[in-house]
């Protein structure tokens, strides 16, 4: 397989965390639309729609580290596999 077309689950990770953070975002806003046109409060599901924003954030971060986590680790493969193919070329 391909390692430009594989899907890394970490990069899925942060994809997912960053729809999930538009919408928390999404949410916000709307959540702020009563009070400033003095329309009726919205019921309180709505504002804990917009706790989806930091935990989309926080899927994202997670996200990120096992990206980062799974890259040193491949850097570190090559770089152990150069070696080890330096060395038995001497």
């Amino acid at each position: 397989m391909n390692e430009k077309t594989a899907a890394d689950p970490a990069d899925v990770l942060v994809r997912v965390g960053g729809y999930v953070f538009g919408f928390g975002a999404l949410a916000t806003l709307v959540t702020f639309v009563p009070l400033f046109f003095d329309f009726d409060r919205f019921p309180t599901f709505a504002y804990w729609l917009c706790m989806l924003m930091p935990g989309g954030f926080l899927v994202s971060l997670v996200g990120l580290l096992l990206s980062a986590r799974a890259q040193r680790r491949r850097v570190r493969e090559r770089a152990a596999a150069a070696q080890g193919g330096a060395a038995q070329e001497a």
